[in-house]
């Protein structure tokens, strides 16, 4: 019985480097997956947000995140100078604004 045992084949040395290449070849398609279905998609949301960020113009209604409206009343690097009424003005963040309004109160862009 014991002889059997000693001649059955076994897996020698050569079947852990297809094994390793194996292993290589999956982490890389899990990376591939996660690139395309995750970090490329941010990364173009991100883009988009900075683009719509960057286009705000003095005169133009938003919305902020806090849901306030209001309309642009200055523009600085940062921040941005919003009337909400008539005697009310609030300075936000830019990073605050999620939605920018035509003036016919339809929305065109969304972060």
């Amino acid at each position: 019985m014991n002889l059997l045992i000693a001649m059955a084949p076994q897996g020698g040395s050569g079947a852990g480097g297809g094994s390793m290449v194996s292993t290589f070849v999956m982490f890389g398609a899990i990376f591939l997956i996660f690139y395309f279905m995750i970090i490329r998609p941010q990364q173009k949301r991100a883009k988009e947000r900075e683009k719509l960020l960057s286009s705000i113009e003095k005169g133009d209604k938003v919305i902020t995140s806090g849901g306030v409206h209001g309309t642009v009343a200055g523009v600085e690097e940062k921040t941005i100078l919003l009337q909400v009424t008539e005697n009310v003005k609030l300075k936000i963040e830019r990073s605050a604004i999620t939605t920018i309004l035509n003036r016919d109160a339809k929305e065109i862009k969304q972060a």
